[in-house]
């Protein structure tokens, strides 16, 4: 068995796994997992609203990393605990307790069971499933499409995706319903799980969400690397504006192009602070430019 960390959300997919049996499907472990956070009060996991209801990349990507270091086996659609050891004893006692009362309630529902529960007692997580005519009633159903967020109103915005979640993250566009994300870094890399290029393109587009990169508009790697306070964050974007706003009208009008299009778009770098990041100036610029009044907002 091959050296895997075994950071605190995976020791819970685990014990969860133990708890029912040794093996469970990717479905209800979805499910299952989604049901026991929603006792907790920081969430390990969360989850977006995708074509089969609740999901979360993050608990999907650990189960690829404990099925590759060979603690879990997948059969088909099951995961199978092949690691003797048990980590329930390594929880808390208040997550102990949780796992006791989602086991007593939950041990014999089937799949169907489960995704029928979670689209009943989560129904914001539910209005993407594509599935959903097989397992509630139309009114049900129509009650659900009605807390889809769409907004016919064109806006752009902007997002930094420091300090939170894939899940959280996404959950954010679809609440602006934005229809397309630009990512406006110049190297669009990330050591932090969902945020690197392909792997955001992807859970975007899974989501409805289109994806763009334009590097163009970007801050090169190596102006970053002595940023100690704001000043010099101001410094920096003296020399943005000076040296790339003033030279990307066109990719600046690309951005226009989609606002007048698609109507709600989002520019998205790393920092959470709007002014301790380019997207400030850039999203501005964009505005100045246009004819057109757009609504701009830091999200």
């Amino acid at each position: 068995m091959y050296f895997c960390i075994m950071y605190y959300r995976r020791k819970i997919l685990l014990s969860l796994i133990e708890l029912f049996g040794g093996k469970l499907d990717k479905v209800s472990l979805q499910k299952l997992t989604l049901l026991f956070t929603k006792e907790q009060e920081k969430p390990v996991y969360h989850f977006v609203p995708n074509k089969f209801g609740c999901y979360s990349f993050q608990l999907s990507a650990d189960l690829s990393a404990l099925t590759k270091y060979q603690i879990l086996d997948q059969v088909s659609d099951e995961f199978i605990k092949i690691d003797s050891r048990s980590y329930i004893k390594d929880l808390k006692e208040v997550d102990r307790k949780s796992f006791v009362r989602l086991k007593s309630v939950n041990f014999n529902k089937s799949k169907d069971e489960l995704i029928k529960l979670t689209y009943q007692k989560y129904p914001e997580l539910a209005f993407n499933s594509i599935i959903i005519n097989k397992y509630l009633s139309e009114p049900e159903i129509e009650a659900i499409k009605l807390l889809k967020p769409i907004s016919e109103e064109s806006a752009l915005y902007t997002i930094g995706y420091e300090g939170v979640s894939l899940e959280e993250y996404l959950n954010k566009l679809i609440k602006y319903d934005i229809k397309v994300l630009c990512d406006v870094r110049k190297n669009p890399l990330s050591m932090k799980f969902g945020f690197s290029k392909h792997q955001l393109k992807s859970a975007c587009e899974s989501l409805g969400i289109e994806y763009i990169h334009i590097p163009e508009l970007g801050i090169e790697s190596d102006k970053r690397q002595q940023l100690n306070c704001q000043v010099d964050y101001d410094n920096l974007f003296v020399s943005y504006r000076k040296e790339v706003l003033n030279n990307t009208k066109l990719y600046q009008e690309k951005i226009l192009n989609l606002l007048k299009d698609k109507h709600r778009v989002a520019l998205t770098c790393f920092e959470a602070n709007i002014c301790q990041c380019h997207r400030k100036d850039l999203s501005e610029s964009v505005i100045e430019h246009s004819h057109y009044h757009y609504k701009l907002q830091h999200i």
